[in-house]
């Protein structure tokens, strides 16, 4: 067997945002022989995705403290220090040539803790506005990356090097696939654990239609006969499912995504040269989702309503403006591709790899 191309640890933890665009990362290293370690915790989605697909992980204590009460706030240097000290154990033993944070709060106490050993540090940023976390180390890193060509927080020396997407998300082969004599659409992405609003009012927006879409409704686990049954009262013919396997064939379907604003369904819908009627997360950290998909509207490639709205008559009429107007909405695909970065993934691994060779 061939010694290694070197040694990277990554350190990204909590939520899908951060963990696959780091996989893909990962994997695309490992492909070049580098020997590829996590820093995470137990806690965040990386504790089953990490080792299922095959890389080992080294675990650390830490979480965050947004929403927590008093008692988390005082335990809290407690525990950073704690964090602080598993990551040097953690260091010490994997040796890596580099140290590549994408974010969540397992980065910030391994991230320091890397620049104090003299570690290399590279910073990836996802959102248009830098996790807390993020903030503090991009002031330490070697490199800092951003998904985001502007992004609130980050240094003026950040890299916009894009969000790496799956490989199998592509525009349309024609230039758009919008068929005048079929009807429109409609994708509707709650996310893996499906979104309330989503679920409870969309049907009846999509009801209010002069012409139906046709409707596929990504609904969340354990949500799919309650969804189902609102499509069924509201009249509208829809496909429920609580999870999609194959996002390519889905984005390949769909002529308009409703959605939420996070960084990896933005850079999926800019991949796949899709136009987006945004629903942003209204408790997202800093705002971040509303901010990601004003970059889209202001690139024309998107719209953007309210959570508060998505009951009320302004949702239908949204949808009523976007889906009788098919050239608009070709225009938008193809003003959300000029915002996709397709050499996202190769220009991450080429920065780590430098770090790593250096």
């Amino acid at each position: 067997m061939n010694a290694p191309n070197g040694r990277l640890m990554i350190m990204a933890g909590g939520t899908g945002g951060h963990v696959f665009p780091a996989l893909a990362v990962a994997h695309a290293l490992r492909a070049q022989n580098t020997d590829v370690t996590w820093l995470g915790t137990h806690r965040g989605l990386e504790a089953r995705v990490v080792p299922a697909n095959g890389f080992d992980i080294e675990w650390i204590s830490i979480e965050g403290l947004r929403g927590k009460g008093a008692l988390s706030w005082l335990a809290a240097p407690l525990n950073i220090v704690r964090a602080m000290w598993q990551s040097a154990g953690a260091i010490r033993r994997v040796k890596p040539d580099c140290v590549l944070g994408m974010g969540g709060f397992v980065a910030g106490p391994g991230g320091l803790v890397a620049r104090l050993m003299g570690k290399p540090l590279i910073v990836h940023e996802q959102n248009a506005v830098a996790g807390l976390t993020n903030r503090y180390l991009a002031k330490i890193a070697n490199r800092v990356l951003s998904g985001f060509p502007a992004v609130v927080g980050l240094p003026g020396s950040a890299i916009w090097v894009g969000n790496p997407v799956r490989k199998s998300i592509q525009p349309p082969a024609e230039s758009g696939n919008l068929v005048a004599d079929r009807k429109p659409r409609v994708l509707v992405l709650g996310g893996s654990q499906g979104a309330y609003s989503f679920n409870m009012h969309l049907p009846r927006a999509i009801a209010a239609q002069p012409d139906l879409p046709d409707v596929w409704h990504q609904c969340g686990v354990g949500n799919e006969a309650e969804v189902a049954l609102r499509y069924r009262e509201a009249g509208v013919s829809a496909k429920i499912t609580e999870f999609i396997e194959d996002m390519a064939a889905a984005y390949e379907w769909a002529d308009l995504l409703v959605c939420r604003a996070g960084a990896m369904t933005i850079a999926e819908c800019c991949a796949a040269a899709k136009p987006a009627l945004f629903i942003p997360y209204p408790y997202s950290a800093g705002d971040h989702q509303l901010i990601n998909a004003q970059t889209l509207v202001r690139a024309g490639a998107a719209t953007v309503i309210d959570n508060t709205e998505i009951a009320k008559p302004a949702m239908a009429i949204a949808l009523t403006e976007l889906l009788g107007d098919r050239q608009r909405l070709q225009s938008m695909g193809q003003a959300a591709y000029k915002l996709h970065k397709p050499d996202a993934l190769k220009d991450v691994v080429a920065v780590c790899r430098e770090m790593i060779d250096a």
